[in-house]
């Protein structure tokens, strides 16, 4: 069946999948009793809509949702958009503090939280006393746990009896309008760089990257099992995990909890699903915990490894073993929200795991580019994504390398309340600029780094602290790293995987802890023979905690300096400055 839609609303979407596959599951929770055919889940999604309506809540106005990922995530967001209202996602790594401000900036009528997400929100919220920052008429809808409490607890049920009201609820929600060009999420992301911003998401933008990704890169089949382990405030799980599922009468199934291998494990082998979504960050750790130790453990094994042909081998069997632990059964695992490391990337192609490229961001809703797992090529994204647009804006006369710009029915609104940053996102005959620089080659597209964190070489040569992070992470031991500018030149702070240096080394941790801010200051003479003359860095510094990321798990870069070892130049309550 070919996946599209006549009209490019999300509530089309649902009311056409739901008269297509009525009787099929649409979402579940592993391990629990939570779950939704599509026929059920429409009636729960108008549940929730008709509560809105009768709480006073008008079409166009804001209502925050801040909760873990779960099948009643998509029942009150998809109620939420139906009642005419705006979503407003909002990530459960988010603060308190972001919470708050998202919250206030948005004019948010009304919070579908869960319980463990529920003490982010103000005080001022909750509270009967009237202060200054609070919402006029803002309300807390206290309950996102299960259908038993939407049915009962939270909504109510509609008995036979009461048909007035009933029927009064369904000539509601038929009056709604559902426009594609209407805004039906305001999306904030931290990002790298300061301050969140809310990207303003229409219904055209969201479905028709969802219609786009559907076969493109992946035939969708419906049926298929989907595996959700992201963030469904993320555009990316929001848009390729959600809307396209449900879209082609496929089923998610929500892990609920993080993706510890604990968890993960038992959830693969029982869901054993066909798609799954992830950030490098995943894979990279499967990589360096699973896949290296087996190769370096074995002596025979590591000097056949050394060997391209045997190598190649090695990586298939390696591979073979990799597929079944997730389930035997997938055949696309989507990676995006970041740059994948190279050398994790060679060992993926050759072991023939069948990965798959992303390229976007939340401003795009968010695909652009892409390769499916039999189009993938080691450095590069892949090509648009059909109906998008991508160009080159200004490349370099001699490397081609230029800020990437798109346009195409995906390109958001603009930021919310923010015309200034809007018209700054925008070149001035109408591409959005990315803001990351990457090169087209016969149609390819390939990203070198992000135009705010180049840096400028001695004689002006464009360096990308990226590049040689990619080299710092393939050493034995690194976990990851941090390159930037200093006073001098450039450096790196580097973290250690101080229990595989241990055991690797056969000492204890804490002489491991001690041997490794020598290990550090030896990698940069090691790496320097890798760079060219202006890239070569000048210190390399450990560092022993974990950076701080974004939701997307990138690095918040501007929280870091090289004259502070160990900890952010910044504390959190400063990052709200920027």
């Amino acid at each position: 069946m070919k996946h599209t839609l006549e009209t490019y609303s999300i509530r089309a979407l649902l009311e056409q999948s739901v008269r297509r596959y009525p009787q099929r599951l649409a979402l579940a929770l592993y391990g629990e009793k939570e779950h939704y055919t599509y026929g059920e889940l429409i009636e729960s999604v108008d549940k929730v809509a008709s509560y809105l309506l009768r709480r006073g809540v008008k079409q166009g106005e804001r209502i925050a949702l801040l909760s873990e990922s779960s099948p009643m995530w998509g029942v009150s967001y998809l109620g939420i958009v139906s009642a005419g209202c705006i979503a407003v996602p909002i990530l459960p790594e988010f603060s308190a503090k972001e919470v708050e401000h998202i919250v206030q900036h948005s004019e948010s009528k009304a919070i579908f939280v869960s319980s463990s997400q529920a003490p982010k929100i103000p005080l001022q919220f909750r509270g009967d006393d009237a202060e200054v920052y609070r919402v006029d008429d803002l309300f807390h809808v206290p309950s996102l746990q299960g259908s038993d409490e939407l049915d009962k607890d939270t909504f109510g049920d509609l008995p036979a009896k009461n048909m007035r009201r009933r029927k009064a609820d369904v000539k509601a929600l038929s009056q709604i309008s559902h426009s594609e060009d209407a805004l039906v999420s305001i999306i904030y992301t931290s990002g790298t760089t300061g301050n969140p911003k809310g990207v303003m998401l229409s219904n055209r933008n969201l479905t028709s990257n969802a219609v786009a990704s559907s076969r493109q890169f992946f035939k969708v089949k419906t049926g298929m099992k989907f595996l959700s382990i992201l963030p469904m405030s993320h555009s990316y799980e929001f848009t390729i995990g959600f809307l396209l599922p449900l879209l082609c009468g496929c089923e998610v199934h929500y892990l609920g909890r993080p993706p510890v291998p604990s968890i993960l494990l038992p959830a693969l082998k029982e869901v054993r699903p066909d798609m799954m979504l992830s950030v490098p960050l995943l894979i990279e750790k499967v990589y360096r915990g699973s896949v290296v130790p087996q190769i370096e453990n074995s002596k025979g094994l590591s000097r056949m490894y050394k060997s391209p042909l045997l190598r190649k081998e090695i990586n298939r069997i390696i591979g073979r073993k990799l597929k079944m632990t997730f389930g035997g059964r997938l055949k696309f695992f989507g990676v995006g929200g970041a740059k994948l490391d190279s050398q994790v990337e060679a060992f993926l192609k050759e072991a023939r795991f069948p990965y798959s490229i992303g390229y976007g961001l939340t401003e795009t809703s968010p695909l652009l580019a892409g390769s499916g797992p039999k189009q993938t090529k080691l450095g590069t994204i892949g090509f648009a994504v059909k109906g998008i647009e991508l160009r080159i804006h200004e490349p370099d006369s001699e490397s081609g390398v230029g800020e990437i710009v798109a346009r195409g029915p995906n390109i958001m609104l603009g930021y919310y309340k923010n015309e200034e940053l809007t018209r700054e996102t925008f070149t001035s005959d109408g591409w959005l600029r990315t803001g990351d620089l990457g090169e087209i080659v016969r149609g390819r597209l390939s990203i070198r780094g992000r135009s705010k964190t180049m840096i400028l070489g001695p004689g002006g040569e464009n360096i990308y602290p990226e590049s040689i992070e990619a080299l710092i992470n393939a050493k034995p031991y690194v976990q990851e790293s941090l390159v930037m500018e200093g006073d001098g030149g450039i450096g790196a702070l580097i973290k250690v995987d101080f229990e595989l240096m241990a055991e690797q080394m056969k000492m204890s941790v804490d002489d491991a802890r001690n041997e490794a801010s020598a290990y550090v200051k030896n990698l940069r003479k090691e790496i320097n023979r890798e760079l060219n003359s202006f890239s070569r860095l000048i210190e390399t510094k450990l560092h022993e905690e974990p950076f701080q990321r974004t939701p997307t798990l990138k690095i918040k870069r501007y929280l870091y300096s090289l004259t502070h070892r160990n900890q952010p130049e910044k504390n959190e309550q400063d990052e709200h400055k920027e």
